[in-house]
């Protein structure tokens, strides 16, 4: 007899179920992981530019990494020579990632997101709101922001 015995088609029809809906959660579960490694490298270039620490901003951010920001295109070392500036006249930011939806297709991720924070000076404590998006990459499983834009929202 050996394997002559056919197999029937509902098992087969089961089997292959089976391994799509395996396979299926397993690529949601990654689409999690990266959408909340994505929101945490956002989280994290806000610790390190709240910290002026620039090798923690370098581990979050490509080398090349650039900014739309402030009304001008700057380069990361701009961008935390500007903050650092602010901080030493006495500026103290605020930054939160809220409401943020992120696209993984790949090794390109982006994210679009609110920022609702607050700037205190001499003046006193200011709430502010800005719209924000980036661009990453996936480097060696990790992700780096390559680009990043905000603007301030209106007032409401």
């Amino acid at each position: 007899m050996g394997f002559t015995k056919s197999i029937q088609p509902t098992s087969l029809a089961w089997f292959f179920m089976s391994i799509a809906c395996l396979s299926g959660t397993a690529l949601a579960s990654q689409a999690t992981t990266d959408q909340e490694k994505v929101i945490e490298a956002m989280r994290l270039m806000y610790v390190a530019a709240t910290n002026d620490d620039m090798d923690q901003f370098r581990a979050v951010t490509s080398p090349d990494f650039y900014t739309f920001d402030g009304g001008k295109r700057m380069t990361g070392d701009e961008l935390m020579g500007f903050i650092k500036d602010a901080h030493a006249a006495g500026k103290v930011y605020v930054w939160e990632v809220t409401e943020p939806q992120v696209y993984v297709d790949g090794q390109t991720a982006w994210i679009t997101y609110v920022n609702r924070g607050s700037l205190q000076d001499a003046t006193g404590r200011k709430d502010l709101t800005w719209l924000e998006s980036a661009v990453l990459r996936r480097d060696n499983g990790t992700w780096r922001i390559h680009f990043f834009h905000s603007t301030r929202a209106a007032s409401e």
